[in-house]
């Protein structure tokens, strides 16, 4: 089947998703398997990168499957917040963080709850909220408002109000000094990972500048290259592009990088259905507008033209 699959890329330029299914492939047939923190079971290798030309408004998303897009950049658009409660995505109807939070509930309370009725009190309730919908200092909070501490006097140190921004320090660098090094945003705070509901997958964004045009490097500690990679590469690519507009540069490429790729033992249906299904066509990216700040996005401001998926497929996460 897989020899088949290769034999169809006759294009002059093969289609970006390639690289992506072979990836998937050499996971299922030769990783590595072994029980991880899930109970679940992974196969995985250690290392893999995927590039993508974000040329011309074009963007990552995969079309053997249907990813949804709005879904994703509810979720930047919440991280650039600095939120840390499921409140807001919930009341979008997005889903996505919601296990971890419910998890903990269930266990705490013995209540089996169903996961709507959860969310709906989530969002009902801004004190269940406060109490059961935080997820700890994950990603926004790093990203917008890193603690920073000072001495206090009698060898004490306090933290201050207000944190690091490497958001908006980023783009301030972007436009004062694009050849730098250090255009960096990390969310790996090994001093705050056990006050995390999930230590961050997505850890570290690098951005460059070359001849006028930005480019974005993720470096991915752990990716569920089944369910969670779609978002994972699609959030990059906005990201870089909303950076881009901000700071009047032409966008470049989305190179990802993953560490742990893996895929679920009990994710084989998703697995063999994709690995079926060969990829065509080409998703843009339309920004309605250009706000004063990189804070200042609504998901109103994008549109995709041009993208024609396949059907989703479903698999259970792994929480």
């Amino acid at each position: 089947m897989h020899e088949m699959l290769a034999s169809r890329r006759s294009e002059s330029r093969p289609h970006w998703e390639w690289q992506y299914l072979d990836l998937m492939r050499r996971i299922w047939e030769d990783g590595d398997e072994r029980i991880d923190r899930t109970g679940v079971g992974t196969r995985s290798l250690f290392g893999a990168t995927i590039r993508f030309d974000l040329s011309g408004g074009l963007m990552p998303l995969l079309t053997t499957k249907r990813v949804y897009w709005k879904t994703a950049t509810r979720e930047l658009l919440w991280f650039l917040t600095g939120s840390t409660n499921i409140r807001p995505l919930c009341a979008q109807g997005v889903e996505i963080w919601t296990d971890w939070p419910l998890d903990r509930y269930r266990r705490e309370t013995g209540e089996d709850i169903e996961r709507a009725a959860f969310s709906r009190r989530i969002v009902e309730d801004a004190d269940f909220a406060a109490d059961w919908g935080d997820l700890g200092p994950v990603y926004g909070k790093q990203w917008v408002d890193w603690p920073v501490y000072e001495a206090a006097g009698d060898g004490l140190f306090r933290r201050r109000d207000q944190g690091v921004d490497q958001v908006s320090q980023v783009v301030e660098s972007l436009r004062t000094n694009p050849g730098s090094r250090r255009h960096i945003i990390e969310g790996w705070n090994v001093a705050e990972l056990d006050a995390m509901a999930l230590p961050p997958c997505h850890k570290t964004y690098q951005f460059h500048v070359s001849n006028g045009r930005l480019s974005g490097l993720l470096y991915q500690r752990s990716c569920d290259l089944g369910l969670g990679f779609a978002f994972n590469m699609w959030s990059l690519a906005l990201l870089t592009r909303m950076l881009a507009q901000q700071c009047g540069l032409e966008p470049g490429e989305a190179v990802w990088t993953g560490g742990d790729v893996h895929l679920y033992l009990n994710h084989a249906d998703l697995v063999e259905a994709q690995l079926d299904r060969e990829p065509e066509g080409e998703a843009r990216l339309v920004i309605e507008r250009r706000p004063d700040t990189i804070f200042g996005y609504e998901i109103e401001d994008f549109s995709v033209v041009g993208y024609a998926p396949q059907s989703a497929i479903k698999a259970p996460v792994a929480v």
